[in-house]
């Protein structure tokens, strides 16, 4: 599933060094806006501890986790909407990706100078989401504009597609982003063709620094009351300590790390199961002595579009799917015993997969 999320916010919030926590890829972080141009991509391992237990239950020869790819675009300035900065070139970079974690600066530091000055997370989630929906509202213009010479004919797609346009451009034009419009399953299509940047899920990440990783700070308060309305994830990690988590060897040296900052995990981690959220993806195992393996799916997926994750050819020839909840393996510690508890499934082409399933593929081609 080549689904990409795109890290974006102002110049010098801590992007490009949340990247390189996440990716171990060497995106280059400098004291100074637009350090980075080109947008890094990172192909980063989704961890998942269910796999560690599936490991010790199978004994494969070899485990081979899940993964998605974070994009770092760089960092968007006001007028990027109008090309000012490398405007044109960011916006085109975040229209390609799937969903959208949005990074705001939320600590003091007079040794890392802010674009704007000052630190104030609100001001610059707004800074954003303006530059993103004035180039929405340059798009659907555009296409209102294309449309028109059609309405006359009374073709009634066009017509609805007219209507949806105008409801979008009316909200746009009131500073209101894409997703926060309710949207009827038979318009969803449409808005989708539209391409639009502020339709795509996002998530905010407030970066702090030592003293608020744990329990966040008068920022991370104003960013939460702000988007209370968004129905979006607010999470809190600091990046400079991720960058140290990275530089330490061992696992035991990072527990011992965490340990003292009491924390359980490194922020990473969330970060990258709330973007695979994000991103409306779920997993599903296959599980044998050669390998055990996690595989990518759209949540809704059914059982046949889920095998041909794994080769289109599992897809066009399905028959059938053999399929063990993850929770019933792990209790009764092999398929055998699944059998024995009369928990083991067979399913056909109408099974909507569900996350964790174990599943085996029966097939023709």
């Amino acid at each position: 599933m080549a689904l990409k999320c795109g890290i974006v916010g102002l110049p010098n919030v801590g992007k490009s060094t949340l990247f390189n926590c996440l990716s171990n890829a060497k995106a280059q972080s400098a004291n100074f806006p637009f350090c980075t141009i080109e947008p890094n991509l990172g192909t980063i391992t989704v961890p998942d501890p269910r796999l560690e237990a599936l490991e010790k239950l199978v004994k494969p020869e070899r485990v081979v986790p899940t993964t998605m790819e974070i994009v770092d675009i760089a960092g968007l300035v006001k007028g990027a909407s109008k090309g000012e900065g490398l405007g044109n070139q960011f916006l085109a970079n975040i229209r390609e990706t799937d969903a959208i974690i949005h990074v705001l600066r939320c600590f003091d530091d007079g040794n890392i100078i802010h674009v704007d000055g000052s630190v104030n997370p609100m001001r610059d989630k707004e800074i954003i989401d303006i530059e993103l929906q004035l180039k929405d509202l340059e798009t659907v213009e555009k296409r209102l504009q294309t449309i028109a010479r059609n309405l006359k004919s009374g073709d009634k797609e066009v017509v609805k597609e007219n209507e949806i346009l105008l409801r979008i451009k009316s909200e746009l034009e009131k500073g209101n982003s894409v997703r926060s419009i309710d949207f009827e399953e038979t318009e969803q299509e449409i808005v989708k063709k539209a391409q639009l940047i502020t339709s795509k899920p996002v998530l905010y990440l407030c970066n702090v620094d030592e003293a608020s990783v744990k329990s966040g700070n008068q920022y991370v308060d104003q960013v939460r009351e702000g988007v209370k309305n968004e129905k979006a994830e607010v999470l809190v990690i600091g990046a400079k300590i991720e960058a140290d988590i990275t530089e330490l060897e061992t696992y035991e040296e990072r527990q011992l790390f965490l340990e003292e900052l009491g924390l359980e995990e490194p922020g990473v981690n969330r970060l990258i199961r709330s973007a695979y959220n994000l991103l409306d993806l779920q997993t599903y195992f296959t599980a044998g002595v050669k390998e055990v393996r996690a595989w990518t799916i759209k949540k809704g997926m059914t059982a046949p579009q889920a095998a041909g994750v794994i080769h289109t050819d599992f897809e066009k020839g399905f028959i059938r799917a053999e399929v063990m909840k993850y929770n019933d393996f792990v209790q009764y510690g092999s398929e055998a015993g699944v059998k024995d508890a009369g928990k083991f499934r067979v399913e056909g082409k109408e099974y909507t997969v569900e996350d964790g399933d174990l599943m085996h593929f029966r097939f023709n081609v």
